[in-house]
């Protein structure tokens, strides 16, 4: 999935363990669908009480979490844990800071988040200090296995997992955090306003002609990329390009020569992302691999960094790295 995963062995330990989580365990928790109120990987939870048109929670509301646990909320949380950067991100966005009483090590946006207590790691937080937050619910993303999640379920946390795999899932979640929380018109406003990004995306390139768009490959740490079936993937597709990955599922360690093979247009990575074995940065790293030279995106100087976390993070900031994405692909159509 993502702070969650600043620059050096802080954001890199946290999207490594990000990456190998879900390369070594992630799996689609089921889809979710308006009938069974899942949440996750696909539409956010339904309410079983019927909604006011003032988008006022009705409780008891029970909603079901990307783990398959059917949570039931009597009232709107008092205090909330956030272990994972985006959702961190998105309860803040929706005006829940002055109930989050816990964040992981790694959350750093709002700045607000920084400055509140921390829980411990994405994968495997604190359970002590969690325990001590006195929390109602703690919010757990893609990084945390679910196998992490029952252990914390087994010690009496109340930990509701989401597992957004599109940007549709993103913008869901985020609704089902207003509707749990009773904060639906903020949270509203914030979809809105990701809508608004990705329609400014999509009117903006949907003259390039299917044999004239720009093949794209993303590396958003040393040496990995993401194929299909991932919203980093699927951002490239929104902004025009065709994924040179797409042929994998997931994320993915690169094969250097088939890169070559694939000769992108154009070549995006996480700025400020450094490598621990030789200290070098992303583009040091890219542009100075044998053969990369022969690259189209080398040679033509369409190497191009994009801010770590809008681009790795599934939150409220997804679109603006869709927008960023998109102004780097092309930046004569979107502006």
């Amino acid at each position: 999935m993502n702070n969650e995963r600043k620059t050096t062995g802080g954001f890199k330990y946290a999207l490594l363990l990000l990456v190998l989580t879900m390369v070594v365990g992630l799996a689609a928790c089921g889809k979710q669908s308006a009938d069974n109120g899942t949440a996750g990987s696909a539409s956010p939870a339904a309410s079983t009480a019927p909604q006011s048109s003032a988008k006022k929670t009705q409780y008891p509301l029970k909603v079901t979490d990307a783990t398959g646990k059917e949570f039931t909320f009597e009232k709107a949380p008092g205090k909330i844990v956030s272990v994972s950067p985006a959702e961190t991100e998105a309860l803040f966005a929706i005006g829940l800071g002055d109930i989050i009483v816990g964040v992981s090590d790694f959350d750093d946006y709002p700045a607000e988040a920084k400055t509140k207590p921390k829980m411990g790691g994405i994968t495997q937080p604190n359970q002590e200090s969690v325990i001590a937050s006195g929390a109602d619910i703690v919010f757990t993303g893609v990084s945390m296995k679910k196998e992490s999640v029952e252990k914390l379920r087994a010690m009496g946390i109340n930990v509701f997992k989401v597992e957004p795999k599109t940007l549709d899932d993103v913008m869901k979640n985020i609704q089902l955090y207003g509707q749990i929380t009773d904060h639906q018109e903020q949270a509203e406003k914030v979809v809105a306003k990701m809508k608004e990004d990705r329609q400014k995306v999509t009117d903006a390139v949907k003259t390039v002609a299917a044999d004239k768009k720009k093949k794209v490959y993303i590396e958003f740490s040393p040496g990995w990329t993401v194929g299909k079936g991932e919203f980093m993937d699927e951002l490239i597709t929104l902004a025009g390009g065709v994924n040179v990955a797409s042929d994998i599922t997931g994320w993915k360690q690169i094969s250097e020569e088939k890169i070559i093979q694939q000769n992108p247009d154009v070549i995006l990575f996480a700025k400020g992302v450094v490598d621990d074995k030789t200290k070098k940065s992303l583009e040091e790293l890219i542009r100075g691999r044998s053969g990369w030279n022969e690259i189209n995106a080398v040679k033509n100087n369409q190497v191009i960094g994009l801010d770590q976390n809008t681009l790795t993070r599934p939150g409220p900031r997804l679109t603006e790295g869709l927008l960023q994405m998109a102004k780097a692909i092309y930046p004569d159509l979107v502006k």
